[in-house]
C-alpha cells in the first residue's frame, strides 16, 4: 500500500497532496485510511483467520468444510469458499487431501504461427493437412480419436483411436498418415493449440518427415473449421446414432464409417459431387502430369 508511504513522507514536511500527485492516488482514501487503518472487514478476517487455525490445529485432519463449520459454530458468518481460500493463502492443508506436487513436467513447445489463415485449400496432395482431436463416451469409458485429412482431397489420410488423449495418439495417426502417403516433406500440419500438438514428440515426428507445424489462434474454432465440419459429420453419423456399450464397438464404427462411407460413397459438393477416393484417383494423375 502507498498510504503508509504518504503517512511518512508527510512527517518529513512533504505535504501530502504533492506525494498522492506524483503517487497518482486520491487524497480522500488516504484520509479515511489514516482515522482507520484497519477496516472492519480486515478485523473481521484477521478473527475468521485466527478461528480456522485453532480449529486446523486442533484437528488437521478437517479440510475445509469441516474448518467452515467450526467457524460457524464459534459464531462467524463465512460461506465455505471464504474457509477455502484463507486455507489455500496460508496453505493449511488437510493431512489426508494434500495438494499434488509439481513433478518437475517440463512446458511443452512454443505454439507455430498459423500458417493456413483459415484457406482451407490445396493444389496438390500432401501440401496442407489438418488434425484434431474428438471423444465420446461408451459405457466402459470415453474413447478418443486424431484424425488428421488432406484438404487438397478431404481424405483421411490417418488416423489413431485410443483410450486415452495422450500425444503419444496424435503421432500414432501421424506416423500412419506419412506411411500412407509416402513423401511428405514440406506438407503444413495444422492444428490447434492443444498440449498433444505441442508434445516434443510430435514437434520430433514432424521434423523427421520435414514437415511444417501450424496452428490457430486459442479459442478460435474457426481456424480450424474444415476439421471441425469432418468432426461434426461423424457426430451426427456415429457417434449420436445410439449409446455405445463398449470401447471396441465404437472403434469398429468409426473405422467402418471412414473407410467405407465418408471415403468411398459420401460425394461432396466442393470435389465435384465426387467422394474422395474419386477425386484423387481423377486429379492426381493429372496433377503429376502437370
Amino acid at each position: 500500500m502507498m498510504y503508509p508511504l504518504v503517512r511518512e513522507l508527510a512527517a518529513d514536511g512533504i505535504p501530502v497532496a504533492v506525494t498522492c500527485r506524483v503517487l497518482q492516488i486520491a487524497r480522500q482514501p488516504y484520509y479515511r485510511w489514516l482515522a482507520e487503518p484497519v477496516s472492519d472487514r480486515l478485523l473481521a478476517e484477521a478473527h475468521l483467520t485466527n478461528t480456522v487455525f485453532d480449529a486446523h490445529v486442533d484437528d488437521p485432519e478437517f479440510g475445509y468444510r469441516f474448518l467452515a463449520d467450526e467457524a460457524r459454530t464459534a459464531g462467524h458468518v463465512v460461506c465455505d469458499r471464504t474457509v477455502w481460500r484463507i486455507c489455500r493463502d496460508h496453505r493449511w492443508w488437510s493431512v489426508f487431501g494434500k495438494p499434488k506436487r509439481y513433478k518437475g513436467a517440463k512446458p511443452g513447445t512454443p505454439a507455430h504461427d498459423d500458417l493456413v489463415k483459415r484457406d482451407f485449400t490445396a493444389t496438390a496432395p500432401n501440401r496442407l493437412w489438418l488434425t484434431d482431436i474428438t471423444e465420446h463416451r461408451t459405457d466402459e469409458g470415453k474413447l478418443y480419436l486424431c484424425a488428421i485429412k488432406d484438404v487438397f482431397s478431404n481424405r483421411i489420410v490417418g488416423y489413431a483411436i485410443s483410450d486415452r488423449m495422450k500425444a503419444r495418439l496424435a503421432v500414432a495417426a501421424l506416423e500412419t498418415a506419412v506411411a500412407r502417403r509416402g513423401d511428405v516433406a514440406g506438407c503444413i500440419l495444422h492444428s490447434d493449440r492443444g498440449s498433444q500438438f505441442r508434445s516434443r514428440k510430435l514437434q520430433r515426428a514432424l521434423v523427421r518427415h520435414r514437415m511444417v507445424g501450424s496452428m490457430g489462434q486459442v479459442g478460435s474454432a474457426g481456424d480450424n473449421a474444415a476439421m471441425e465440419s469432418f468432426f461434426a459429420l461423424l457426430q451426427k453419423n456415429v457417434l449420436d446414432r445410439q449409446r455405445w456399450t463398449t470401447r471396441d464397438d465404437l472403434r469398429i464404427a468409426i473405422i467402418t464409417w471412414i473407410e467405407r462411407t465418408y471415403h468411398r460413397r459420401r460425394r461432396q459438393t466442393t470435389l465435384g459431387r465426387l467422394t474422395p477416393i474419386e477425386y484423387e484417383t481423377i486429379m492426381t494423375p493429372a496433377e503429376q502430369a502437370a
